[in-house]
Parts: structure tokens; C-alpha cells; sequence
């Protein structure tokens, strides 16, 4: 179940950072009470796994899920640039994220 809610946390995460993006500097109401609620939600989720797995182990799983999930979120929705260098990179986070799983 830590796994899950971890992997919820991590969601959150990029839906917050890209609330945060859409808030425009926090001029913009609806997308920032958006970021507060789901930022919170984040949290909250993530200090219930953290009752179960290890504190590196789960910091390092919801960073990176938020790190990929952002950068995805930016290229699809955003328009951001993409290029090999970027996705190697996001892939060797998501390696890391297998690797720390596997580890524990």
C-alpha cells in the first residue's frame, strides 16, 4: 500500500509543478489554489509512505517521479523543447527510480 500512495504522491507532485507553471507567478487564482491543495495532498501522501519505506529510498521515488512527470507534462502540454540529451536524462532518472525500487 506505501508503494501506492507513493506513486500518488508522485502524481500530485507533477500536477502541482505544473499548476504552479499555469499560475503564472501566483497572479492567477484558480491555478494556484490548485497547486496549494494538490501540493498539500503530495505531502500528506508521502508522509503516510514514509511511515513504511525507508526515507532515501521514497524521497528519491517521488522526486524522480515528479522530475519525468514534469518534464512529460512540459513537452506535451507546453510545448517544450525536446531533444535526445533531455530524454536521456529523464531516462536515467526513471533508471534510477527502477533501480531504488528493486534495491529495497
Amino acid at each position: 500500500m506505501s508503494w501506492v500512495l507513493l506513486g500518488l504522491a508522485g502524481l500530485l507532485e507533477v500536477v502541482w509543478a505544473f499548476a504552479m507553471k499555469q499560475s503564472h507567478g501566483f497572479t492567477r487564482l484558480l491555478p494556484t489554489i490548485v497547486m496549494l491543495v494538490t501540493m498539500v495532498g503530495s505531502f500528506g501522501l508521502l508522509a503516510v509512505a514514509m511511515r513504511s519505506l525507508p526515507l532515501g529510498t521514497a524521497y528519491m521515488i517521488w522526486t524522480g517521479i515528479g522530475a519525468v512527470g514534469s518534464f512529460v507534462a512540459g513537452v506535451w502540454f507546453l510545448g517544450e523543447a525536446i531533444s535526445p540529451l533531455r530524454v536521456c536524462a529523464a531516462l536515467l532518472i526513471v533508471a534510477g527510480i527502477v533501480t531504488m525500487k528493486v534495491a529495497t
